[in-house]
C-alpha cells in the first residue's frame, strides 16, 4: 500500500510540489496503520487458518506461534516503508543504505545471541526481528523530523487526514500489484505442505524460494529506482528522460539477473549445502535448480515492469 507514496512523491518532486511530501507521507501512515490493524487477526489465528488448509500440524503449530511474535514487525512495516518511499523520491538513497547496513549487523548480532548462543530457536528469531526493524524505523524517523527536509517536512498535519478516499483507491491498487508479485510464493508453500513428505518438500521449496527472494530483493531495487525516476521525470514533463530511464533500468536488471541465474546453475549441487546437511533435502533442491534458475532470470526483470507501473 506504500507504493502509492512512490507515485504521488515522486511526481510531487518532478514538479516542485516539497510541501506536499509530509502529508502524503501522514496519509500513508494512516492508511497503512490502520491496514495492519485489520491484519493482525490473521497473525493471531494463523494456526488454526494453516490446519483448515491441511498443512502439517507440528509446522501450523509453529508458524501459528512465530506469527504472534512478530505482530511487532508487521506495525513497523506500516511505518518503515512509507518513510522508504518519502526518501527515494528524493534520491536520499545513501542514508537509508547505511542505516539498512546498520540494522543488518545489529539484527546479524542479535540473532547470534538469542538463538546460536542463548538457543531461544524461532522465539529468539521473532524478537531479533522485532528490535532491527523498530530500530530502523525509529533511525529513519528521527532523520526525517530533524530538520535535513525543510520543504518537505513541515510537521504533523491535519491535512493527512483530508482526501483519504482517494489515496486509499491508489493504494489499494497498488497493494494488489504488489501482492500478486509476492503472493504466489505462499501459494507454492501451501501446495508443497499438502504433499506426503511434507518436511522435505517445504525444507526443499524454503530453500530455493530464500534464495529467490535474495535476488528478488535486488531486483525490487531497480523497482524503487525506476519508480522514482519514471515518476520524476513525468512530473517535470520530461517523458523522454522517463522513457530512457526505463530502457536503463531494464537493461541493467536483465545483466544481473543473468549473472544470478548462471551462478544457481553453476552451483545446482552445492548451493543447498549452505542451508542443510541433510541429503534427502539437499537431493530434492539440487534437482530443482533448473528451475530456479530460470525463475530468477525472469525476476530480474519483472520487478522492473512493475516500477513502470508504479
Amino acid at each position: 500500500m506504500a507504493s502509492a507514496l512512490a507515485t504521488l512523491c515522486g511526481q510531487a518532486v518532478g514538479a516542485g510540489q516539497f510541501n506536499m511530501l509530509g502529508v502524503y507521507l501522514q496519509r500513508s501512515w494512516i492508511i497503512t496503520g490502520v491496514a495492519s490493524l485489520l491484519l493482525t487477526p490473521v497473525f493471531v489465528f494463523t494456526s488454526p487458518i494453516l490446519k483448515l488448509l491441511r498443512q502439517d500440524k507440528d509446522i501450523s503449530h509453529l508458524a501459528g506461534k512465530y506469527a504472534i511474535w512478530i505482530i511487532p514487525q508487521m506495525f513497523a512495516y506500516a511505518l518503515n516503508f512509507p518513510m522508504q518511499k518519502f526518501l527515494q523520491s528524493q534520491s536520499k538513497v545513501w542514508f537509508m543504505a547505511i542505516i539498512s547496513m546498520g540494522g543488518l549487523a545489529i539484527h546479524v548480532l542479535l540473532n547470534w545471541i538469542l538463538v546460536i548462543k542463548g538457543g531461544h530457536g524461532l522465539f529468539g528469531a521473532a524478537i531479533a526481528g522485532n528490535i532491527s526493524w523498530w530500530l530502523l524505523v525509529i533511525a529513519q524517523l528521527i532523520y526525517i523530523i530533524s530538520g535535513y527536509f525543510p520543504e518537505a517536512w513541515t510537521g504533523f498535519s491535519c491535512l493527512a487526514f483530508k482526501s483519504l478516499t482517494n489515496f486509499v483507491k491508489l493504494s489499494l491498487a497498488s497493494a494488489v500489484m504488489v501482492c500478486l508479485e509476492l503472493w504466489y510464493f505462499t501459494a507454492v508453500i501451501l501446495m508443497v505442505g499438502g504433499l506426503k513428505n511434507a518436511t522435505v518438500a517445504v525444507d526443499a521449496i524454503s530453500i530455493c524460494l530464500g534464495l529467490q527472494l535474495w535476488t528478488l530483493t535486488v531486483a525490487f531495487g531497480f523497482t524503487s529506482s525506476t519508480s522514482v525516476r519514471v515518476s520524476n521525470e513525468l512530473g517535470a514533463g520530461n517523458p523522454k528522460a522517463a522513457k530512457f530511464s526505463i530502457s536503463v533500468n531494464v537493461l541493467t536488471s536483465a545483466v544481473i539477473g543473468l549473472i544470478f541465474s548462471a551462478t544457481i546453475l553453476a552451483t545446482r549441487k552445492e548451493f543447498p549445502r549452505l542451508f542443510t546437511n541433510e541429503q534427502h533435502v539437499i537431493k530434492e533442491t539440487s534437482n530443482l535448480g533448473y528451475i530456479l534458475s530460470a525463475i530468477i532470470f525472469l525476476n530480474g526483470i519483472q520487478p522492473v515492469l512493475l516500477g513502470i507501473s508504479i
